[in-house]
This record gives C-alpha cells, structure tokens and sequence, in this order.
C-alpha cells in the first residue's frame, strides 16, 4: 500500500482496510451479466477516513490506493485473474536482455478529452521523482535507469530511462530485468497524469474540480472533504463497455459498529475490508450466520521500532518486545479474522516457511533474556529503570484494542512500563515520517507478488517507507544481489538471506499476516478482490 495500511486496514483486517508476452484489457471480464437492467448499478461502500493524496506521485496508502485504482489506469491493470493485462499500453515489445520496454499507447482520452499519451507517463513519473516533490513512493520507480540518481541528487533527470519517442510510444529502460515490471506498472505510482494541466496548476489533484482528470473507468464528481466521494461511470474510458456500475459513493465512517448498522439497513452494499473495518465484536456472530467472506492476502500487521532513540536503538530491547507477544492470542481473541501469526516479515504466500516463522510466537523466557542482557548494555540495573515506551496507533477499535493488549504483555511479561498515543490517519502518516514516535503499528499490502517488496523499502535508512532508522550493508548487499541473479532459486535464498537479517535485528516487530473479512449485498457481483489485498470495482455489477 506505502502500503500503509490505512485506518481501515485495521487488524482485523479488520481493519484490514486492506505486476512477456501481453494480454487484452478487460477481454476476461464482460460483468457476468448485462448489469441487471433494471437494477439500479449504484455502489455504496466505506473508505474510513479521507484519503491524504489523490495524486499519484504522493499517494502512499491504501485508502487513497483505493481510490485511485477506480479513476486512473496505468499502462497495465491487474486484472480478474490477477495477472497484470493491457490497459493504457494495448501492447508492448520487451528487449532480448529484458531491460527496455517499448509500450503503445491505445487511443484513450482523459475525461476532458484531452488523449493519453506517452508524455503523460514520463511526466509523472519524473515528477514523482523530483526530490522537490517528496514522493514517498519514489524508490518503487528505482527499477528505472536512471532514476535513483535523479530522486537522491547524484543523477541527472534527463539521464532517467524513460522517454516519451512519440504520443504512442513510451520507452523504458530498466536497470536490470524485472520479472515483475508489469504489476509494476498497474501500480498507483506508475499511473499517469494530464500533463498539460498538472504543469498548468500544481494543485490540480486537492479537488473534485475540472482540473482533476481521469483516465480510468470512473471520474470524480464529488470529493466532499472527510465526508465522502462520489465516483461516476466515465463516458470518454476506452472500455466503458465493460463499466456496468453508474455510480460509486464513497462515505467515510471511522466506526466500524456505524459502518455494519449501515449496512444492515441497506445503506451500504459492503462493510468491512479491503476499504472498511468490521466491529471485532461482531465477528463471530458473522461467521456463524455464514455471511462473512474471509480472503488470506499478502499483507503483514506490524508493530515499527525507531530505532534512532534509546531504549529502542538496542536490539536485545526490540527482540525481547517481540518475543514477549502472544499473537495467537491477540488473533484468537481480537481480530477473530483467521489470520496467521507473524514470526516473518514475508507473506507465506512468497515464504511457505514463514507459517512457522524465525521463532517461536510468545516465547516469555527467551524475551527476558534478550531484556536482561538489553538492558546491560544501555546501563539499566532493571527493567524499572526504563522510561515508559509510547506506543503509538492510528484511530480505530482494532488498533486500540490490539495496542492495550499489547501493553498488557509487555507490562505483565517484561515489567515494562507502557504509554498509548493515538492520532487520526494523516495526522498519523506524518509522525511515522517524521519519525516521531518510539514504537507505532502499520501494516503493509505488497504492491506486486514478489518477495522484494516487503523487504526493499528497508534498504535505507532515509528510504520513504523504512520509518525505523534501520539498515545492515549485509541486508543491502544481499537484495542488490538478487536484482542481478537470474537463476529464480538462487535469488529466492538471496532474498531469504535478508530476510534472517532483517528478523535477528528485529527493527519490526510482525503480528500477523493479513486476511480480508468482509459482507456484501447478495446481488453484488463480481466485485474484484486482488491476492494482495486490494480492490476494482471495474467489473462489479448488481443484477
């Protein structure tokens, strides 16, 4: 998502708010049915909270990725079989050494009218990597020749290999072959935006005004500031045939109790994840009248340590934190969404070992031991020697409840005092970046189906999604490597090797891997729910 999780992708998942040869756009995918013409095709859901940006070069969670993946198209889109198909590009050529890409751009039109062209593209992503610009998401276009030279000052931005030849044309230079470069492409950074009116206003994405074009099944035609967005099917999409939705509303209810009341009366036709938050205590009553759907994704619930600030700049410190959290008892008796206790940073889905993990869940007395000899090296006679911890959460019922549970553990297990801050989501976002809080809970969706995701935006200490301070030149050397290694079991231990790294330094602590939970009216069909998490509703339709 940043995957950051939104608000909404509470742990629940429940707060769950929760990329060769190329395939044909929307070929697969005709609705199921003819819309139900006489079935009112308005969707109502719930997105929680307000989306920080709606600009794709700053968007970084998943309440703004929801969004976004609704009104705009990149040159690809991960489509009902979750493999990336044509979407801007109706095609591509890609070199013999798999390192540039040639897209050609089909005949589509903003919803001004103004066509879609491949300087759209290169304008967008230059844009997002203009270090002026502080995109937190520019490290995703690293892959790009170029482009990290240009995002951190050492390069020049006319070096960055991505070149508009002509209006259909886009190249791509890559700096090593990237098997996964076409999710790449479906994902939110690598849309494109109306260059002529993004270089006209520099505010062109704060509202729902003619300025904020699209280019993607819906345009915007309402953004009402922390109330709600109203989406409308787009007459100038290259697809619209397959568009059987009229209307999206998008309401944003930070209360998952008000979110399900809703739905039970008919003003909602979904609650709960990827873009809600089911009420905890409503879990098992919705599993046993069979009406709740549970999704495993690729996702991870985590608890971020800033390492920069003692005591949390110890390792010992943050492994006997981790060590002393029982999540199958948070899973069991909180979020109740059959998730999978976190003893990895990797899905399952990419590191079928990490259902186990790298060590045991609760292990009490291995915990008091990386305390005692903690809190020897920071010169601390005892555990009541330590400052209280602030343990930080953005709002939501699930959060709280997991942060008071986890405090219970850390002061039952550990003796250690703990303090909980809550703010709400944007408010949130920014003390993460700022890093600004001792530990805080985020969680992260991949944004493409490889492990490398859940790993790189850890590289760099000052890398935008890291949030911790931490990096290893061992753990920076290792995923260089596997951007090189062609042989795919040869890379998968490259990656795996990190990972032992990143786990025995422990600058995140995992809870869990997510699961989507959700309800929907019965007549809702076809409403698409990705592997990782996320959702379209391109093909959705009522009959």
């Amino acid at each position: 998502m940043k995957k950051r999780l939104s608000i909404f992708f509470s742990m629940l998942l429940v707060v769950s708010m929760f990329l060769a040869a190329c395939g044909g756009g929307g070929d697969n995918a005709d609705g199921g049915g003819d819309g139900g013409k006489d079935v009112p095709q308005e969707l109502k859901v719930n997105i929680n909270t307000e989306p920080p940006s709606l600009n794709p070069g700053l968007a970084q969670d998943s309440t703004s990725g929801t969004v976004l993946r609704n009104i705009m198209e990149g040159l690809t889109r991960i489509g009902q079989k979750d493999e990336p198909e044509a979407a801007m590009a109706e095609s591509w050529e890609i070199s013999d050494d798999l390192k540039t890409y040639t897209f050609k751009i089909r005949d589509a039109q903003w919803s001004n009218g103004d066509p879609v062209t491949a300087q759209d593209f290169e304008y967008a992503w230059k844009w997002a990597l203009d270090p002026n610009n502080q995109s937190t998401y520019s490290y995703q276009l690293y892959y790009i020749e170029g482009a990290e030279a240009a995002n951190t000052g050492k390069g020049s931005m006319d070096d960055v290999g991505v070149k508009a030849i002509d209006d259909k044309t886009l190249e791509v230079k890559l700096v090593n072959p990237t098997p996964y470069f076409l999710e790449l492409t479906a994902f939110y950074t690598y849309l494109p935006v109306n260059s002529k009116i993004a270089q006209e206003n520099k505010d062109w994405a704060t509202d729902a005004g003619d300025d904020y074009t699209t280019n993607g099944p819906f345009h915007m035609t309402e953004w009402s500031h922390s109330d709600k967005i109203i989406l409308e099917k787009s007459d100038t999409y290259w697809d619209k045939d397959t568009v059987k939705l009229d209307s999206i509303e998008m309401v944003m209810i930070n209360d998952p109790n008000t979110e399900l009341s809703m739905f039970d009366n008919g003003e909602l036709d979904w609650a709960g994840a990827p873009t809600g938050a089911l009420p905890t205590d409503a879990m098992q009553a919705l599993k046993d009248n069979g009406t709740l759907v549970t999704q495993a994704i690729a996702g991870v619930y985590n608890y971020k340590f800033n390492t920069t600030v003692e005591p949390l700049n110890n390792e010992n410190i943050r492994k006997a934190l981790s060590h002393a959290l029982n999540r199958e008892e948070l899973i069991a008796n909180i979020t109740q969404g059959e998730q999978l206790p976190a003893m990895g940073i990797v899905p399952p889905t990419m590191f079928p070992e990490n259902e186990k993990g790298h060590f045991p869940d609760n292990d009490v007395e291995a915990a008091k031991e990386f305390l005692e000899k903690g809190l020897e090296e920071l010169g601390y006679e005892d555990a009541s020697e330590l400052p209280a911890i602030a343990l930080s959460y953005n709002t939501s019922e699930a959060h709280q409840k997991i942060a008071q549970a986890v405090q219970d553990m850390w002061s039952q297990n550990l003796g250690i005092e703990v303090t909980l801050d809550n703010a709400e989501w944007n408010v949130y976002l920014d003390k993460l970046d700022n890093m600004d809080f001792q530990v805080a809970r985020l969680g992260w969706l991949g944004d493409f189906n490889d492990a490398m995701n859940f790993l790189e935006m850890y590289k760099d200490a000052d890398g935008g999604n890291n949030q911790t301070g931490w990096e290893d030149p061992e753990f920076q050397k290792l995923l260089e490597q596997s951007q090189t290694e062609t042989d795919p079991d040869a890379r998968l231990q490259l990656l795996k090797d990190a990972e032992a790294i990143f786990m025995d330094a422990m600058p995140v602590a995992p809870i869990y891997f997510y699961t989507n939970n959700w309800v929907q009216d019965e007549s809702l069909k076809e409403v698409f729910v990705s592997g990782l998490g996320d959702v379209q509703y391109k093909w959705a339709y009522f009959e």
